[in-house]
């Protein structure tokens, strides 16, 4: 029972989250079969990143003289870099050049469908080493996270998208790309921070998370704006 339970917290709020953008996009909705598909690609990212961030903290080891640096370079580089890399690349693989990808809160809805993927087998993979504990804990923190910064980077690439300047393309790209990294990376220092630091670190998950939500929260009405203005989507919605 307590397994069952315990699988419901780890999938149910990222797949809520899902529901929640594709029915905000409601006015020209995604095809269901391409978020399916992001949706599953991202979960598959986590096997990647596993490696992937096991080999890049090998480089952690030369940080070792200056133990108080250890923890930015995991949350940062090995962490927030990893990860949201690998959500940008699935996005712009597989997304970004379709023809429904006809709207600024398109590159929103996808990065996020993406972003839950992800986040939705890494929370499995905690709460199965962990337990129920920490599963009601990541449903209420890290799920947010990853769907803030999952906006604010699909923000930019919705821009991104519609820029009819390569440059200017590639830009936009690599704001939200950081932006992502940078939120991602203060969410996780304050927790890799703890036993190299202080404890009272974790006092600062609070704070980053809110910061990030109402920036996301602002990116969405963005998003919104910017489609309504240039006649992607009618002006009632």
């Amino acid at each position: 029972m307590n397994l069952a339970i315990s699988l419901i917290l780890a999938i149910v709020p990222a797949l809520i989250i899902v529901i929640y953008f594709y029915r905000k996009d409601r006015a020209k909705p995604e095809p269901k079969g391409i978020i399916i598909r992001i949706f599953l690609l991202g979960l598959l990212s986590t096997v990647p990143a596993i490696f992937i961030e096991m080999g890049v903290n090998q480089l952690g080891n030369f940080l070792n003289p200056y133990r108080a640096l250890y923890p930015v370079f995991k949350a940062f580089i090995v962490a927030g870099l990893v990860e949201e890399s690998l959500k940008l690349f699935i996005v712009k693989k597989y997304a970004f050049r379709r023809k429904c990808f006809d709207e600024v809160m398109d590159g929103i809805v996808y990065t996020v469908v993406a972003g839950m993927g992800f986040a939705c087998l890494e929370n499995v993979l905690y709460v199965l080493g962990r337990g129920i504990t920490v599963g009601i804990l990541r449903a209420f923190t890290s799920i947010p996270m990853h769907a803030s910064v999952s906006v604010i980077m699909g923000y930019w690439i919705g821009m991104a998208k519609f820029s009819t300047n390569r440059g200017s393309r590639r830009r936009l790209i690599l704001k939200g790309f950081l932006l992502a990294v940078l939120f991602h990376g203060l969410y996780d220092l304050c927790i890799f921070a703890i036993p190299f630091w202080n404890e009272f670190m974790v006092l600062g998950l609070l704070p980053v998370l809110i910061w990030a939500m109402l920036l996301a929260k602002r990116r969405i009405r963005a998003a919104l704006k910017e489609d309504e203005e240039a006649g992607r989507i009618p002006l009632t919605c």
